[in-house]
């Protein structure tokens, strides 16, 4: 029998059994927070408790259960305003909440010393669990809403200003494991309005998120390079031009380059040679950029995005960083510049890759140009 074996298998069996007690008891949570939150939302807002009653409710529960935690006034208000962030969500959901019966309308006097036990009167009955379901926003992250923490949805609705960017974060919480200091500094950052920046695998390959996010910052998803112009190119076919041509034409005009993707990128080189174990690399563009402290890979393709190209940069960013990269440098980062790229297949596929990686597009003057002419038979009908 084999020991080591056997321990691997009961340990692996227990961890997943923990992740899944630990997912449940979240659920949980939310359910009673959520129904708490619509309970004293519904019974707060409209005056038919007097001032001070969730404070006393709170200092009562204290007082009857010893030892609960979580109860504070502060934190009975932040249920409140959960279910109030979340309230519209709650037709035709599959979010179970646990609803604290309301039959009756509790109403607290100002004065009153005893309104944990009005709360207790009117939910005397057992607990019952109904199912809260999404209206019309069928796009709604259920699965991360579900999984993330209060404290995570707290920092969401505290500085989170819409419907949409809530949702945004619930789901990068969620995709990314964020901390929750990870999260409200990205809050903060306004990463919600860089969600249309190119398709990357920075959040899940650099482990300083903050880092992560100035990745993503230094970077756009379509660049102009309009001081290259195939026209002046003597092919008889556009289809003709290779990498290398354009790749020529950019590095006769690299301080155009430069400038285009940001003044933090300093030169380095291009058709740069490594020879690995006997197998001969060739780098198309070589960076360093100063606020990322980080090599950077630009991989030209003339052509439509290919997962091909990301395992011929994985291995240019393994190469770097074995041969080039200092102690106190950032893992390389590098970018594959095509003429097309299907942003959610790229997304989908760069999920296993280990090394931060990202596709941008680029266009020419005489791409460019075709979209802002007229189509060609109306070009031939206002010239007649």
């Amino acid at each position: 029998m084999d020991i080591r074996e056997a321990v691997r298998s009961i340990k692996a069996a227990i961890l997943k059994s923990q992740a899944r007690a630990a997912q449940m008891v979240n659920h949980e949570q939310l359910s009673l927070y959520y129904g708490i939150g619509r309970y004293i939302s519904e019974h707060s807002r409209e005056g038919y408790w007097g001032t001070g009653a969730i404070a006393r409710i709170s200092k009562q529960l204290k007082s009857e259960l010893p030892g609960l935690k979580g109860f504070s006034e502060e934190n009975i208000k932040l249920m409140r305003r959960f279910y109030e962030a979340w309230k519209d969500i709650e037709t035709n959901s599959v979010v179970a909440s646990t609803e604290i019966p309301q039959t009756t309308v509790v109403q607290v006097p100002a004065n009153s010393v005893d309104a944990s036990t009005e709360l207790q009167k009117a939910g005397s009955e057992p607990n019952s669990v109904r199912q809260l379901q999404l209206t019309s926003d069928d796009s709604f992250p259920i699965t991360a809403f579900l999984n993330i923490s209060f404290s995570h949805h707290v920092a969401i609705f505290r500085y989170a200003e819409t419907y949409d960017e809530r949702k945004y974060y619930i789901q990068l919480a969620y995709n990314q494991r964020l901390t929750l200091d990870d999260l409200e500094e990205m809050i903060k950052a306004r990463v919600y309005d860089h969600r249309t920046s190119l398709p990357n695998n920075f959040f899940k390959t650099i482990p300083d998120k903050a880092l992560a996010m100035r990745t993503i910052q230094m970077f756009k998803d379509s660049y102009l390079l309009d001081y290259i112009n195939v026209e002046d190119i003597d092919v008889s076919d556009p289809m003709d031009i290779d990498e290398s041509v354009i790749e020529t034409s950019i590095v006769m005009n690299i301080k155009n380059f430069i400038m285009t993707f940001g003044k933090s990128f300093t030169y380095k080189g291009h058709q740069v040679h490594y020879n690995k174990l006997g197998h001969n690399h060739w780098i198309d563009l070589l960076f360093y950029n100063r606020e990322l402290k980080s090599l950077v890979v630009v991989e030209l393709k003339k052509g439509q995005f290919k997962p091909s190209y990301l395992g011929q940069l994985a291995a240019y960013l393994r190469i770097l960083d074995d041969e080039e990269k200092l102690p106190d440098e950032n893992p390389s980062v590098g970018i594959i510049l095509c003429k097309k790229a299907d942003k959610a297949y790229v997304e989908y596929v760069l999920q296993d890759y280990v090394k931060p990686m990202g596709v941008a597009t680029y266009q020419q003057i005489q791409s460019r140009l075709k979209e802002l002419l007229p189509p060609e038979d109306e070009m031939k009908r206002l010239m007649e």
